[in-house]
């Protein structure tokens, strides 16, 4: 390059996540996770999925502390209690299949304040 040239535009440097790569706005490792301390009284919130499933039904619990621990305990215990598969999403738990009652039952057991 000569003297007088300077780079315009580049788009190798900025807010990049040091773990995946990504830019931090669309990080896509498992860093996401803030860690939020746990409040006394977990408010959860429910819903059925079937939107971009092909069709299949997910229960999804949402509004949850973004803590990791804490959802994957959480996501595993429903898991057990369902029968079904399901994963861990930053602020939830999502669970194969329409399993709304079951859910509820088992988080209003444990105290907490459930809607949906």
């Amino acid at each position: 390059m000569s003297d007088n040239a300077r780079k315009v535009y580049s788009t190798a440097h900025g807010d990049m996540c040091p773990t995946c790569g990504w830019p931090k706005r669309d990080c896509k490792c498992s860093h996401t996770f803030a860690n939020q301390p746990l409040p006394a009284r977990i408010q959860a919130k429910l819903r059925l999925e079937k939107k971009g499933r092909g069709g299949k039904a997910v229960t999804v619990v949402y509004d949850l502390p973004n803590n990791e621990t804490f959802l994957k305990a959480l996501a595993g215990e429903l898991k057990r209690a369902c029968g079904a598969g399901g994963t861990v999403v930053e602020g939830g738990v999502e669970v194969q299949g329409d399993v709304r009652d079951r859910v509820r039952s088992l988080l209003q057991g444990k105290g907490w304040a459930v809607k949906g």
